[in-house]
């Protein structure tokens, strides 16, 4: 456990570090973030707070990975060291996805970013690589384990290809639609990866407990930026990345259905969407008074710091329970 603290430290200082330079790098370039119009009234001061700082957790996550493949002794073999790269690779190709769309939102002025074909097309095509390259190589087999039981379900290569994208592209949009307030995104997976390290720290599978820490170190030093009142967003280059770590770490592990437990927040999220805009459309009244659901305690009276720190609250309640899963 001390090499993987190691790790954390070390993706947190670069972290740390890193902000210092970039936010004001950002403020620079003027990559400000745009409010949407939709949103909640009182978001309209946040108008220019610089965006894409997700870089900041990326970068000190790479250098996490790189100095946990030594510190953990894993150098010296090469099957986990491409377990580790394929799961920060499936991320960062996310976490490109995303900045494109950042890019198109603040330099060419077109606040939707990208068209959400064009998105859908991309990350599809990130998922369906790193499904087939790690099923195919035998990185990862083609079973999972059914949470609360000592059962592994088989699901073949077949089936377990577009599972497996599925369960990408699902964790991916769902952090990115968490990605709402000062801090939220980046604490609510702060403990899912936690829970993560921890879990692969216990049964010996240390390509996973490597990522997680790196990922965990580079999203504390993120918070100190990140938290309320935000200096700097993660924009879509952070979420993305960050969806498609967790996505990963979750297929790893052999679990992905564990992590509609401890995301739970995330399956929140993306479902009062889902519902709001099905309810609006067929009878023209809302059930939320603004999805997701995050804007909506905002709308009930909820300061951002409340929904923060009841939405982490919630998440290590249900990570504690996911460790008997």
């Amino acid at each position: 456990m001390v090499k993987i603290l190691m790790i954390i430290v070390i993706s947190f200082i670069v972290a740390a570090i890193s902000g210092l330079f970039l936010i004001p790098f950002l403020h620079r370039l003027k990559f400000g973030q745009e409010i949407r119009e939709e949103g909640p009234k009182w978001h309209k001061k946040k108008s220019g707070t610089p965006t894409m700082g997700g870089f900041i957790f990326i970068i000190a996550a790479l250098v996490g990975v790189v100095s946990g493949i030594f510190i953990n002794g894993i150098s010296e073999y090469q099957e986990d060291i491409m377990a580790v790269a394929a799961m920060f690779l499936a991320a960062l190709g996310f976490g490109l996805i995303g900045f494109l769309d950042d890019y198109i939102k603040v330099i060419l002025k077109r606040n939707l970013g990208l068209r959400a074909g064009q998105k859908f097309s991309l990350q599809f095509l990130v998922a369906l690589i790193f499904s087939v390259w790690a099923a195919a190589s035998g990185l990862v087999d083609t079973g999972i384990v059914v949470p609360f039981t000592q059962k592994t379900l088989e699901l073949g290569f077949i089936i377990y290809i577009p599972f497996t994208i599925l369960v990408m592209l699902a964790a991916v949009n769902s952090v990115n639609l968490t990605d709402g307030l000062d801090g939220l995104a980046g604490f609510v997976t702060l403990f899912v990866c936690l829970f993560y390290m921890i879990s692969a720290n216990a049964i010996k599978l240390p390509t996973v407990a490597v990522f997680a820490a790196a990922t965990v170190g580079g999203i504390l030093g993120f918070l100190i930026y990140n938290k309320y009142p935000a200096k700097v967003f993660m924009g879509d280059t952070g979420s993305l990345f960050l969806g498609g770590a967790v996505s990963a770490m979750a297929i790893f592990m052999k679990n992905p259905l564990v992590l509609l437990l401890v995301g739970f927040v995330y399956v929140a999220e993306s479902l009062s969407v889902i519902i709001q805009v099905a309810y609006f459309k067929k009878t023209g009244k809302r059930i939320f008074k603004m999805s997701p659901i995050h804007h909506h305690f905002e709308m009930c009276g909820w300061s951002e710091k409340k929904v923060v720190a009841v939405f982490s609250a919630v998440t290590i309640a249900l990570c504690l329970i996911g460790f008997f899963a």
